[in-house]
């Protein structure tokens, strides 16, 4: 049982797959007023273990927002067990035509004396309201009165709970369709929805949970067989990776060589951030190729690292690469490149997209690759690249593909697919494809996250976990989206040890290992 709750908390689907799973159900033989009961009764039992701006007690005023389809029957159902159970329950039905079944809750919700009005100005106080107008599916803007009505249910400062998807929002997309309820709390029914992950949908979802009504994992794989797969990068599914495995007789250079090329006069800091990413990851050995002036200060915060001084420019930049005698790139598992570099060190880059060692670009490599041309660029390379760009940086390096601040899920999947790379967009909620379309979520992060360092520490923990899947033959896909969901757990613990209003880069690294306990 655990087995399937696991599996089935890590699947996305789009308004149109979810349709589809459904109408599998329905063909299989579950009655659609079982399953509306069986949904219904579920969030009835959950309300009142919600915690709220004030306790749902016996007593308490709830009223529900009814739309004309099958949300508006799920959210009926829900009226009617809250008022058995002793909750003085109104309804807010402003529609003339309503689905058959949604038409019978509502007759039989009218029977029992349940009051029920059609416009704004008729409502009662409550306590809390129950947003069932609109569920998955909904493409059409919203217009007055409806609009107008959703406007005004917002401005109450009272807790609204909405059934599968605030109202008014795309369900892939997570685009604002005219207006939205800005939910406190919203019931995500059966499988998660894209909606939940794309950046701009997050201040209308409140806090967000899946309500698991036992669809057969058979139905959602036959419906998502022939499609990429987009799943969440679970606790359960990352802790399956780590700690990366080690046999008992092992050696350094069998866990992993890390070559970091980071840093400049002018962005020292970088190189450090990156090296302590680095050096959490459990890295066998660890090389950072830096400007000779910083070799000091990298050598004082990092003394288990190899610093390797490079000649630099007159700004401060690395001019070229000076390994050790007998080393070139090709004596690494992996590359780690650009953070701190400043764009003055475009031969650097060069050098690490020419070779063939799994590489890893980011912020100034990622500036220096979108000069270049990124597509053309990375299809040229032999070995496995990964990006780890923000949205600006994603504009940079992708201009044609499609907007990331629309939906970052398409996005990041052309991206992939174009370049051939692995590709991360950061965000609140990070989003990794592959070229061949999978999809990997981070499904929680922290605002606290969002100073300059963090995404340092990210290319460093990512490089070292690279360097060592690449010895011990892990999927390199599997280690990306650990590194996001490891990196996204460091900063939401921080933020709650210490404050939203920012986690700093360097105590960032102080709770990596934390995370994992």
């Amino acid at each position: 049982m655990q087995d399937r709750q696991e599996q089935i908390s890590q699947v996305v689907v789009t308004a149109g797959q979810m349709r589809d799973i459904e109408k599998r159900i329905f063909a299989a033989g579950m009655p659609v007023v079982a399953l509306m009961e069986k949904v219904a009764g579920l969030i009835a039992r959950r309300i009142p273990e919600i915690p709220a701006n004030t306790p749902l007690l016996r007593g308490s005023r709830v009223g529900i927002l009814v739309g004309p389809g099958h949300n508006g029957g799920d959210a009926l159902v829900v009226a009617r067990e809250l008022y058995f159970r002793g909750y003085e329950v109104w309804i807010y039905s402003p529609f003339s035509k309503l689905k058959e079944l949604t038409s019978q809750h509502l007759q039989y919700a009218q029977s029992l004396g349940i009051p029920i009005y059609q416009t704004i100005e008729q409502l009662p106080d409550s306590d809390l309201l129950i947003d069932g107008l609109f569920g998955f599916g909904l493409e059409r803007n919203l217009t007055d009165p409806i609009a107008s009505a959703i406007n005004q249910l917002n401005e109450l400062s009272i807790p609204i709970y909405s059934i599968d998807l605030p109202s008014g929002l795309h369900t892939d997309t997570g685009v604002v369709l005219g207006t939205a309820i800005r939910a406190t709390h919203t019931f995500c029914l059966g499988l998660w929805k894209l909606a939940f992950f794309q950046d701009r949908a997050l201040e209308y979802l409140g806090k967000a949970e899946l309500i698991d009504f036992d669809i057969p994992l058979a139905d959602v794989e036959a419906v998502l067989k022939d499609v990429p797969k987009i799943k969440l990068i679970t606790r359960a599914k990352a802790l399956a990776t780590l700690p990366l495995p080690r046999p008992a007789v092992t050696h350094k250079y069998k866990e992993g060589h890390l070559l970091l090329i980071c840093g400049s006069r002018r962005y020292a800091g970088g190189a450090i951030l990156t090296g302590l990413g680095a050096r959490a990851s459990g890295v066998g050995m660890l090389s950072i190729a830096v400007p000779e002036s910083l070799k000091p200060l990298l050598v004082s915060h990092l003394p288990e690292a190899l610093i390797v001084g490079c000649p630099e420019t007159e700004s401060g930049a690395i001019a070229h690469l000076k390994l050790p005698q007998n080393t070139d790139l090709s004596s690494f598992n992996a590359i780690a490149c650009g953070p701190g570099l400043t764009r003055d060190a475009t031969p650097i880059v060069q050098e690490a997209i020419n070779s063939e060692r799994p590489l890893l670009l980011d912020a100034d490599g990622l500036n220096i690759l979108a000069q270049m041309g990124a597509i053309a660029t990375l299809k040229k390379r032999q070995a496995v690249t990964v990006l780890t760009p923000h949205t600006g940086e994603f504009e940079r390096l992708f201009p044609d593909v499609a907007d990331a601040k629309h939906d970052k899920v398409k996005a990041v999947q052309e991206a992939a697919a174009q370049s051939e790379a692995i590709v991360l967009l950061k965000g609140a909620r990070t989003a990794i494809a592959n070229p061949q379309g999978a999809v990997w979520i981070v499904p929680e992060s922290t605002p606290a996250l969002a100073r300059g360092g963090s995404g340092d520490v990210l290319t460093g923990l990512l490089g070292g976990l690279l360097a060592q899947a690449t010895t011990k033959q892990i999927p390199l896909e599997d280690i990306v989206a650990t590194a996001a969901w490891w990196h996204s757990q460091a900063g939401i613990l921080a933020a709650q040890e210490r404050t939203e209003l920012g986690v700093d880069a360097f105590t960032l690294t102080q709770y990596l290992m934390k995370a994992l306990t």
